[in-house]
C-alpha cells in the first residue's frame, strides 16, 4: 500500500473572548474524593461531580503491558520511533507563523475506519511529546461515540468533554485532569449524549478549540477522533485544528478508503499520514510515517 501525503491550506484566525462564569465548591463528600461543582444562578440544579484537584494516576504497569510507550524504557524501539513521529509535527508548530499554519497546536489524530489504531498513535504520541523539556500535551478523547482514552489509561469515570460542551457553567478546569506524568493533562470524552455530533459542531466547541489553542503556548494538544468514514464528527473536528495525522492499517486499509477519507480533510491547514501495523522495517522520514511491530516490544 502506499503511503499518501497531502498538505492544504490556510483557514482563517479568529479571537476568543473567554468569559468564565464562577462557580462555588464544597467540601469532600464520599469516599472517591469528589468535590460537588454547583451553579450559581442556574434555573436547574446542575451539578457535577469533579476529582477532588483533578489529579489523576495513570496505571503504568497496565500501558506497557497493552504494548504501549513504557514509562520506565526511554531507549526502547517504540520510544525512538515515536520520536520520529513528532518531530515534523513540534517543527510545523514552531514555524506555524512562516508557514501560514492556524491553530498548529492543535492536533487531530483520525482513521478512516474502526480498528487501525487510532488511540494507540495519539496516546504514544502524547506520552512522547509530553517528555519534551520545553513542552506540555493536553490529551483529548474526542470519540465521543466509543471513547477509550481514560479504559487505556486506567482513569475512573468522571466529567469530560461532553459535560463541558453541554453546559456552559462547566469550565475548562472541572474537565482536566492532571496525570502524574509531568507536562501530561487529559480531558475524557465524558457522558454519552444523543446529540453529541451537534454538540461538536457548535459555538461553544469552537471556542474550546480557539482557548486550548491560545492559552498556552507551549501546550500541543492531541484529540483523538472517531474513524472518518464512520461519523460526521471527525470532520467537524478537522476543521478546527491545525494538523491532522490520518492513521491507515498497513495491508488492511484499501486505497480508495483513503482517498476517500483524504477528501474529507480537504479544507485542513496539514494533512499527514501514518502507515501503522506494518511488518515491514521501514525508513521514518519527513511527513511520511510508518510504525512497525504494532502491540508487540
Amino acid at each position: 500500500m502506499s503511503i499518501i501525503e497531502n498538505a492544504l491550506k490556510k483557514a482563517n484566525n479568529q479571537v476568543l473572548v473567554d468569559n468564565k462564569p464562577k462557580v462555588v465548591t464544597q467540601p469532600p463528600v464520599d469516599a472517591d474524593q469528589a468535590v460537588i461543582v454547583k451553579v450559581e444562578n442556574s434555573a436547574e440544579n446542575n451539578e457535577v461531580k469533579v476529582p477532588l484537584d483533578n489529579q489523576v494516576s495513570i496505571n503504568w504497569k497496565a500501558l506497557a503491558e497493552e504494548g504501549f510507550i513504557d514509562h520506565n524504557d526511554s531507549k526502547s524501539q517504540l520510544a525512538e520511533e515515536f520520536r520520529v513521529i513528532k518531530r515534523p509535527l513540534v517543527n510545523n508548530i514552531q514555524g506555524a507563523e512562516a508557514n501560514g499554519i492556524s491553530r498548529s497546536n492543535l492536533i487531530l489524530i483520525c482513521s478512516s475506519l474502526p480498528g487501525e489504531g487510532k488511540t494507540f498513535i495519539s496516546i504514544n504520541l502524547a506520552l512522547s511529546i509530553a517528555n519534551e523539556l520545553d513542552k506540555s500535551v493536553l490529551l483529548i478523547d474526542a470519540d465521543v461515540e466509543k471513547p477509550s482514552i481514560s479504559k487505556q489509561l486506567g482513569i475512573k469515570q468522571s466529567p469530560g468533554l461532553i459535560e463541558y460542551l453541554e453546559n456552559d457553567k462547566i469550565t475548562f478546569s472541572d474537565i482536566m485532569l492532571k496525570t502524574d506524568l509531568d507536562n501530561l493533562n487529559v480531558i475524557p470524552a465524558g457522558k454519552r449524549h444523543k446529540y453529541s455530533t451537534e454538540l461538536l459542531s457548535s459555538q461553544r466547541m469552537y471556542h474550546f478549540a480557539e482557548e486550548v489553542s491560545r492559552r498556552y503556548k507551549d501546550r500541543i494538544v492531541i484529540f483523538d477522533s472517531p474513524p472518518l468514514l464512520v461519523a460526521t464528527q471527525a470532520q467537524i473536528l478537522a476543521e478546527l485544528v491545525g494538523q491532522v495525522v490520518l492513521v491507515i492499517a498497513a495491508e488492511e486499509t484499501p486505497q480508495s478508503v483513503v482517498n476517500d477519507s483524504i477528501a474529507k480533510l480537504a479544507n485542513c491547514d496539514v494533512v499527514m499520514t501514518l502507515l501503522n501495523k506494518t511488518k515491514k522495517e521501514l525508513d521514518l522520514y519527513g511527513y511520511n510515517y510508518g510504525y512497525g511491530k504494532y502491540g508487540h516490544p
